[in-house]
């Protein structure tokens, strides 16, 4: 019997696992429909919903991006300025950091970040809808709840956030070249030449490319977690932790999938 049981516990898990996945799907199919093929047949969305997502979305978040990258990049120099110095090669501080900033850190630290405050708020804002019965309320209208809360910050997200990659990467260098001009005493015209040197185009386009993923996932989730949620405002409180939670773990893993085709490409 205790086997069976466990055999039980497991298939369930699995299930729910699968629904889960089943639901999710839907959601990026329903919301896709709505922005290629929804146009041609109602009402697009309209533009104002989108450009007052985009401000609360892009505008409202440049200042929390450009000190958590301009900080990163600025811990970035110090560290490894020493291991450099013991090689005579301190002035390569200036390309590690563009390098690093640009294909890496500052896409994921932008969409942490975003995801944290943005994905947090549209689960917010759609889970106290769904609790209070607002989205049963659009339905009896005959308003798609998807193409009414979904689509506009989907898209506004969408273009948002390669915007804010950009102002990370280059706050994230200006934290380096403060560090390698004032502390390590590098010529300001070589620390900038030397820090473009030897970034690349596909250095920048790799890491806007990462970000317009993290935007789908990001608006996708923080969707989804809201439209599922149950139990009142202690559920909304639930859904929106789950969202951010789960918004930074898909963000690492497909951080991981993506570096790891670019980098597969080169061998």
């Amino acid at each position: 019997m205790n086997v069976l049981k466990k055999c039980e516990i497991i298939g369930k898990v699995i299930l729910s696992w699968v629904q889960i996945a089943h639901d999710f799907l839907l959601l990026a199919g329903q919301t896709l429909y709505w922005i290629v093929i929804g146009p041609f047949k109602k009402k697009p969305v309209k533009a104002p919903a989108v450009f007052e997502q985009m401000v609360f979305m892009g505008i409202k978040s440049v200042v929390i991006v450009f000190f958590v990258t301009f900080f990163t990049g600025v811990v970035l120099a110090m560290q490894s300025a020493h291991q450099l110095k013991q090689m005579g090669a301190v002035i390569y501080v200036a390309s590690l950091v563009s390098i690093s900033i640009c294909r890496e850190l500052g896409p994921v630290l932008t969409a942490l970040v975003i995801a944290g405050r943005i994905g947090a708020a549209i689960t917010a804002e759609i889970g106290s809808m769904k609790v209070n019965e607002q989205l049963e309320a659009l339905d009896t209208m005959g308003i798609n709840p998807v193409r009414f809360l979904v689509v506009p910050k989907l898209i506004a997200l969408f273009f948002m956030l390669p915007c804010l990659t950009v102002i990370g990467d280059l706050s994230g260098m200006m934290g380096g070249y403060l560090v390698g001009v004032h502390n390590l005493n590098i010529n300001s015209h070589l620390y900038v030449q030397t820090a473009f040197k030897f970034l690349t185009l596909k250095d920048i386009y790799t890491g806007l490319s990462k970000s317009l993923i993290f935007a789908l996932i990001i608006a996708l989730v923080g969707a989804y977690q809201g439209i599922h949620t149950k139990g009142g405002a202690v559920g909304v409180g639930k859904a929106t932790t789950i969202s951010v939670v789960t918004s930074f773990i898909m963000i690492i893993v497909a951080d991981c999938i993506v570096t790891g085709i670019y980098y597969f490409q080169n061998m």
